[in-house]
């Protein structure tokens, strides 16, 4: 395996640092490769066969998004034509998109988070040029933030040979991602309306209602007696298919902690388990968050590094307050100019407090994301 972020990440089984104080890590997590680590100081708390190379699933989505995103505005519109839609791949998750009809970006986007939309996904990257270029950003977007165990052969996390990704890159993704207000925004959104097809009504005049789509992320919406919502929870993806299993990233806040934790392919069979063993692994984190010592670190990209190393500084990303809200600082000074993770705190995108409108409901931030849970 790969030993990015410290030789021990690279060694097979569990790295965790027991001590004195220090939580026992829970004894019922069965998945094949998993991560937790500190979001904000890149600390890598435990780790299990972290660089392990396996199928990403819809997780993969991450890389996509922190890819794209920044490329289009989110009031940008753009009419679906057949050839947007061409090759997503049969039995995908969908979100409903329909040919000749107009959405916005931040439509396509809510469809790519919350429903894991290969349609969405298939959209975005017809509006960026096709599949075989998005990829091609995607793969040297991956390779800048140091995800060395990552090939992407479909945008979308669709199942294709050779498309593997591991937890310690799936953790790259979204650290990085988190860095972008609007990433932060759909991936903590819990419901949303989305446009459904034009239909004319009885008097014969084009009506178009929309529909609501909820997030499939078990942790942000909960589920009725299995999966409680997690206290702190927002976002970050899940993915699941035939071949790579249950996947998910999640990144929650408690105590004045953000964590990040990677849950890949778990063996036990049982209903939502990728859901419950990630819970597992939140709770021992904040346990042990400020007792363990770490066993390696999340890297900050190239050009963060080599602008280090030349004893520079790198151009920090512009994070605008949101809609209604003022920001009271600036984002993380280190931060790449293409909006990587700097690995010096990245929960300082959103610093000294910003008052969030969305929905009718009002979130007081106070230096840290992420922003709560939006609906």
């Amino acid at each position: 395996m790969s030993t990015v972020g410290g030789a021990r990440l690279g060694r097979p089984g569990t790295q965790v640092n027991l001590a004195a104080g220090v939580p026992v890590l829970p004894k019922d997590v069965t998945a094949r490769s998993w991560i937790v680590a500190d979001a904000e100081s890149g600390q890598v708390l435990a780790a299990h066969n972290a660089h392990w190379r396996l199928a990403p699933a819809s997780t993969m989505k991450m890389l996509f998004a922190d890819t794209v995103l920044p490329k289009f505005p989110a009031s940008t519109q753009h009419k679906v034509v057949p050839a947007d839609l061409a090759g997503v791949g049969s039995g995908s998750s969908m979100v409903g998109i329909k040919e000749n009809e107009t959405y916005t970006v931040r439509d396509l986007w809510l469809g790519v988070f919350l429903r894991s939309g290969n349609d969405a996904v298939h959209v975005l990257s017809s509006m960026n040029g096709g599949v075989e270029a998005t990829v091609r950003e995607m793969n040297e977007h991956a390779e800048e933030l140091q995800a060395l165990d990552t090939h992407v052969i479909t945008p979308d996390g669709y199942d294709a040979g050779g498309q593997v990704s591991s937890a310690y890159d799936l953790t790259l993704f979204a650290r990085s991602g988190l860095q972008k207000k609007d990433f932060r925004e759909y991936c903590s959104t819990v419901k949303a309306k989305f446009p459904g097809e034009t239909k004319k009504d009885k008097s014969g005049k084009p009506v178009r209602n929309s529909f609501e789509i909820q997030n499939t992320n078990r942790l942000l919406s909960g589920t009725d007696g299995d999966v409680p919502v997690y206290q702190g929870i927002a976002g970050v993806k899940n993915g699941n298919t035939t071949n790579a299993g249950a996947t998910f990233t999640g990144v929650a806040e408690r105590n004045g902690h953000v964590l990040l934790v990677t849950v890949m392919h778990p063996e036990k069979s049982e209903h939502n388990e990728v859901y419950k063993e990630t819970a597992r692994l939140f709770d021992w984190g904040f346990q042990a968050a400020g007792k363990v010592q770490p066993v390696g670190e999340l890297v900050a990209p190239k050009s963060v590094t080599a602008t280090a190393q030349a004893g520079g500084t790198a151009s920090p990303q512009g994070d605008a307050a949101p809609s209604g809200g003022v920001a009271g600082g600036t984002a993380a000074a280190s931060a790449s100019a293409s909006g990587g993770s700097s690995g010096m705190g990245i929960a300082l995108g959103i610093a000294g407090g910003v008052l969030v409108l969305l929905g009718g409901g009002a979130f007081l931030v106070n230096r840290r994301w992420p922003v709560g849970r939006r609906r």
